[in-house]
């Protein structure tokens, strides 16, 4: 019976409740002595009670048994998670990775938990500060099992195979080209169709929101609008055999066992929420004139630090959209950076890496590492005849951008043997132009 229906706006106070059960949220106040329908009311925090209004962060659950009911959280030691940086030595050259492999569920059944790798990362989360990247590899669903991120918040770009997300505050179906956000502490069950592949930016101590705009003005970029909020959903459903809530808890998952589904939540208020957002839907803001503008202006969401202008952490994305721009090197340029580059690939042939970066690869240039455009990509863009062109027709290039210097860890260098060890060699056929006689 039920069809998938959203609200929308970024940050919005929403309120829903599942049709079966019309008044299910009290009136007039959060915390009655009796709610409607002998429900339980539930607070959920994402900021500290005292944050400014403008900052601060929760929702109430109305929900037919409170979420303490569960038996004590032991190690789960399935995971492959890490927040351990110091695992491998550093490593400061360009790094660029195949595309991570899915195994065969006639192999080896692997769901959305199991088949969580931490890719990179710095920080640490009982400091409330830092961020990390971590890939999903899976082909079975979540079967009774629920993971909630006690660390911070997970930014999920899936990249192969859609994802049907049930969460406490309703379900959202995010397809390759979408992305959402489950924020701290909220559960979430991962559904799939077949092998399934993507990414994710985690961000400890800080939620993810809309970049200032600035001379934009008002409009532009990511609209509020266009962010999606699932509405209220609830099973009344025993599990005798035990549902498994699994946390991850300072960089580790912890399992308990309780007896029905965590999806018992049949109304909801609040403004924090999880979300989705379809990157079709992005207003590209680029150059019309000359030079480039600085890739900023691609940014979705931003997760901000006390610095004025210095991110934790950026989702940016690189759409399709029209190069127009006079006397100019078109292609991205040759940069050496202070923040980490992390780039991964939705679909289509990135324009400064047409052959070796792959979608379901990625790519990190670490701190004042220098990267640009290959050798082939140079050349042709030199030569060019300057016309307006589209640019990236069919493709979803995206980058997690950090201030924070990135550590890789074994899994990456090593144990995944998804590392391309040729990646500096794009590079190598750059030739010197140099001719002091011509200007």
């Amino acid at each position: 019976w039920f069809i998938l229906q959203y609200l929308s706006g970024f940050g919005n106070e929403h309120v829903s409740e599942d049709p079966r059960c019309p008044g299910a949220l009290p009136e007039g106040q959060n915390n009655p002595q009796v709610c409607p329908y002998g429900l339980y009311a539930e607070q959920l925090s994402g900021s500290a009670f005292t944050c400014p209004r403008a900052t601060n962060k929760r929702s109430w659950l109305y929900r037919i048994l409170p979420s303490v009911c569960h038996k004590p959280f032991k190690p789960l030691e399935e995971g492959h998670l890490t927040h351990d940086w110091d695992e491998i030595e550093p490593d400061p050259n360009q790094l660029r990775w195949k595309p991570f492999e899915i195994p065969k569920a006639s192999q080896n059944k692997i769901d959305f938990v199991s088949g969580l790798y931490t890719l990179c990362g710095a920080g640490e989360p009982r400091g409330r500060n830092g961020i990390a990247v971590h890939i999903f590899v899976c082909n079975t669903s979540m079967i009774d099992r629920c993971l909630y991120n006690s660390d911070g918040d997970f930014l999920i770009v899936p990249q192969q195979g859609k994802l049907l997300i049930t969460t406490e505050f309703g379900k959202m179906l995010v397809e390759p080209n979408e992305i959402c956000v489950i924020q701290q502490g909220m559960r979430f069950s991962v559904e799939v169709f077949g092998e399934t592949r993507g990414y994710i930016l985690e961000v400890y101590g800080a939620h993810f929101e809309l970049p200032d705009l600035g001379p934009i003005g008002a409009n532009g970029l990511a609209n509020p609008r266009d962010f999606l909020v699932p509405v209220a959903w609830y099973e009344d459903r025993q599990v005798p055999g035990g549902y498994t809530v699994i946390s991850k808890y300072q960089g580790k998952l912890f399992a308990a066992q309780q007896d029905f589904s965590p999806f018992n939540v049949v109304a909801w208020h609040g403004n924090y929420t999880p979300y989705k957002y379809h990157l079709e839907k992005f207003m590209v803001i680029n150059a019309v004139a000359f030079d480039h503008a600085d890739p900023s202006i691609f940014t979705v969401l931003t997760a901000k630090t006390t610095r004025a202008g210095v991110a934790l952490a950026d989702f940016v994305i690189f759409p399709p959209r029209w190069g127009v721009a006079n006397n100019t090197f078109r292609p991205p340029y040759y940069h050496r950076n202070c923040m980490s580059e992390f780039m991964g690939l939705i679909k289509g042939h990135y324009e400064a890496k047409e052959e070796g970066f792959q979608p379901g690869g990625g790519s990190l240039h670490s701190m004042m590492t220098p990267h640009g455009p290959d050798a082939d990509c140079f050349e042709k863009a030199s030569k060019a005849k300057l016309e307006p062109e589209r640019v990236a027709d069919g493709t979803m290039a995206f980058m997690f951008e950090s201030s924070l210097s990135l550590a890789v860890t074994k899994w990456g260098l090593q144990t995944s043997n998804r590392l391309d060890k040729n990646y500096y060699k794009c590079w190598e056929p750059l030739k010197s132009h140099f001719n002091p006689k011509c200007k």
